[in-house]
């Protein structure tokens, strides 16, 4: 379906930006709840669980427009792919926060914190391409910088293991620390994988 063919837009390009936007907003709360005390983390957890709730709902809000709309704007199979890959991305945030408080972590080390701010990053290009899949301009730029911000979280990631497993006297730490900043790596290359989603969609609609 080439671009000359396509439906009328019908707000879908605005509900993915309103979902992707959730993602800002999630990345900003777990960058938060990770530099608080283990004390002052329930509330804020709430927080992220309640955007994720809120993506949730965009998502099948988005979803049942889709059923309901003759023609789509984009291939529906691949406007379906966007939306849960998105609502992957925030799950995967919202898991990574829900873990350091169920693990209370006393600590939270520099390389975690790193990772965090890689995950904000990659929201905020995310967030801004989504509206451009309206006309498919100048989105190479997206996919190439969240390419680029997901290699340097598997540097990252490489390190936060190496410390944590090398480092750690306590075992238990040793699993809890490494179930976080495997979900946060997780959450990284969940950000890739739409990005790459998007690659596709716009060579095939070129």
């Amino acid at each position: 379906m080439g671009l000359f063919n396509r439906a009328k837009d019908e707000g879908f390009f605005e509900q993915l930006t309103e979902i992707a936007n959730n993602l800002i907003e999630g990345t900003d709360i777990l960058a938060k709840l990770m530099s608080l005390p283990t004390a002052q983390r329930d509330g804020v957890r709430n927080d992220l669980h309640a955007v994720e709730n809120s993506s949730d709902d965009l998502t099948h809000e988005f979803m049942n427009k889709i059923n309901q709309t003759f023609v789509t704007p984009l291939d529906r199979d691949d406007l379906s792919e966007l939306a849960y890959r998105l609502d992957d991305c925030m799950d995967l945030v919202d898991e990574a926060g829900n873990l350091i408080v169920v693990y209370q972590l006393q600590e939270i080390p520099e390389c975690l914190h790193k990772q965090a701010a890689i995950l904000q990053k990659c929201a905020k290009v995310t967030a801004s391409a989504m509206p451009r899949l309206k006309t498919l301009d100048e989105l190479r730029e997206y996919w190439v910088e969240v390419n680029r911000l997901e290699n340097q979280a598997d540097q990252i990631y490489m390190h936060c293991l190496s410390d944590i497993v090398n480092h750690n006297p306590d075992p238990i730490a040793v699993i809890k620390l490494k179930d976080v900043t495997e979900r946060l790596e997780d959450a990284c290359d969940a950000f890739e994988h739409l990005a790459a989603l998007v690659e596709g969609i716009a060579i095939k609609e070129s």
